[in-house]
């Protein structure tokens, strides 16, 4: 937290002096939110000494005293985000600002924190940062406008690279809360910018919207760009992320087919549903989002899925029936173990999807969610390499097989740590913050290994599953609470180990889970099965 610059005794006079509680009244490994200056703040102890940082989450808020705290960082109960106890400095994503610390001392066994009132307000923090030196002809290419590269941006100028940084998108925004399209549709783009505007300005990042790189060139160092310019780059980033997967059954081009991708989009399917006929094809995390959203603004809601229930393959049978009923008490029609034959219109638009089953549904309005293609097109002929579904393969150090050219978020095939480095592609805003830091400091040779847990979460009707680990091959899930109650934490078990856990109103179990396997430990079945989850620290 910056302080005020004015001699010593002014300085001092801006400080406001708090006792917030006996040296006794915390033990090592505990927190508690206190208040100074109408202000809440965080203070912990750890290994006998007593920090304070900010109370709530740079990302949405979330009390961080409902967290996990581990060693000197705690993670957010919501999302997952990871701050310094000591610094405030954040350490893990999704977010992308630190939180104020603040001055405690002990004293005749009381703790004081103080707060300076110019900054009282403030309850986070951008690191510092560079800007661009324009005698610097070093230029590095961040392809795509996604959280991998705003954060690869931001991650180079808190580390004094003072070049041409430069954003390409093919978006009409610049990096933008995506996550929030598929959960709340009728969004104001304002609200879900990232950064502002001036932003950017501020620290010499350059970004052009509706630009596409067309080709790379790895020879000459150059990308070319839609509408015929080039641009040479001496370091480039790839992420330009993944694109939804279109219908391919007779019809799928009839007005009022729709696909998920851009700010627009959410915009066009919300006014497009409102009082009308909705049908849903696929009962994926954002389909089901979608139609969680429209549930109370569509005329009607249907969704058509291939398995027994949503989600069964990545949550399992349990939890997909029990989101299901969900959006069943909301009037949403399901159906499953089925797919969709054709489309059928009527002068040119959506009337109704015929499913394989026999079934015919009413449809004003038609939305896929089938699953995505990486973009990764535009390396063809580049040397970049592929794997067999187009992601990008990089190291732990993100990059590719070709110098000076990384890659970064949903389109990369990447070495998971917590799986022993098997090669994964995992769509998660926090994967891709994280690969976007590490994608940065390799650049400027800071040797830095992708070591992040994955940590997810889907909202249904204001409620919110939380996920961490990588549960692909599971086979067996243990259970706690009460999913009749839809109160719950799931463990996802393998080889004898828990490889992942979901839960649904039972924080901070995911948190502390995920913090768990980020120190390098390993959960055993055995422990998953106990009654006494007093090793969660709940």
């Amino acid at each position: 937290m910056s302080q005020c610059q004015g001699p010593g005794q002014r300085e001092e006079e801006e400080e406001v002096i708090g006792m917030v509680c006996q040296e006794t009244d915390l033990k090592d490994g505990e927190m508690r939110e206190v208040i100074v200056l109408d202000q809440k703040v965080l203070l912990v102890r750890t290994q006998g000494q007593y920090s304070a940082i900010g109370s709530q989450c740079s990302h949405y808020n979330a009390p961080l005293v409902k967290g996990a705290l581990i060693g000197d960082r705690v993670r957010c109960p919501f999302h997952g985000a990871c701050f310094n106890v000591k610094t405030g400095d954040i350490e893990e994503y999704p977010g992308l600002d630190c939180l104020p610390s603040y001055k405690v001392k002990v004293e005749d066994g009381k703790v004081f924190v103080s707060i300076n009132r110019k900054t009282q307000k403030l309850t986070k923090r951008v690191k510092d940062m560079c800007s661009m030196v324009p005698d610097i002809k070093h230029t590095i290419l961040l392809i795509g406008g996604g959280p991998a590269s705003l954060v690869c941006a931001e991650t180079l100028r808190q580390n004094c690279y003072q070049g041409r940084v430069i954003i390409v998108t093919k978006d009409t925004l610049p990096p933008y809360d995506k996550p929030k399209l598929s959960k709340a549709m009728n969004l104001d783009s304002s609200s879900i910018l990232l950064r502002p505007t001036d932003f950017y300005q501020q620290f010499g990042i350059e970004v052009w919207t509706q630009k596409e790189v067309v080709s790379v060139n790895p020879a000459e160092k150059e990308v070319k760009l839609s509408g015929g310019t080039s641009q040479h780059y001496d370091q480039l980033l790839v992420s330009t992320g993944c694109r939804a997967r279109p219908l391919s059954c007779p019809g799928c081009d009839l007005k009022g087919v729709k696909l998920l991708q851009s700010y627009e989009d959410a915009k066009d399917i919300q006014s497009s549903c409102l009082g009308q006929k909705a049908v849903v094809i696929g009962a994926s995390f954002i389909g089901m989002e979608v139609a969680s959203y429209l549930s109370n603004k569509a005329a009607s809601v249907s969704v058509v899925g291939t398995a027994r229930y949503p989600y069964e393959r990545s949550l399992g049978p349990e939890i997909g029936k029990m989101t299901k009923e969900m959006l069943e008490e909301q009037n949403v029609k399901f159906y499953m173990n089925d797919r969709v034959a054709e489309i059928k219109g009527e002068n040119g638009k959506v009337k109704e999807v015929v499913l394989h089953s026999g079934a015919v549904v009413e449809a004003d309005v038609v939305i896929a969610g089938i699953g995505v293609i990486p973009n990764s097109d535009f390396l063809a002929g580049s040397g970049v390499e592929v794997d067999s579904s187009k992601a990008v393969i990089v190291d732990k150090y993100m990059r590719t097989n070709i110098p000076d050219v990384f890659s970064a978020g949903d389109i990369t095939s990447f070495p998971l740590a917590i799986q022993r480095d098997q090669r994964v592609n995992i769509g998660h805003w926090q994967m891709s913050q994280a690969q976007g830091r590490v994608a940065a400091m390799n650049m400027l040779k800071k040797t830095t290994k992708l070591e992040s847990v994955p940590f997810f979460w889907t909202v249904l009707l204001g409620k919110s599953i939380r996920y961490t680990g990588f549960g692909e091959g599971y086979t067996e899930i243990i259970f706690k609470g009460n999913m009749e109650e839809r109160k719950f934490l799931a463990f996802y078990i393998k080889n004898e180990v828990v490889v992942a856990a979901a839960s649904l109103m039972f924080d901070p179990a995911v948190a502390r889970l995920a913090e768990l396997m980020a120190t390098g430990q390993i959960i055993t079945k055995a422990q998953a099965q106990a009654d006494d989850l007093s090793w969660l620290q709940m």
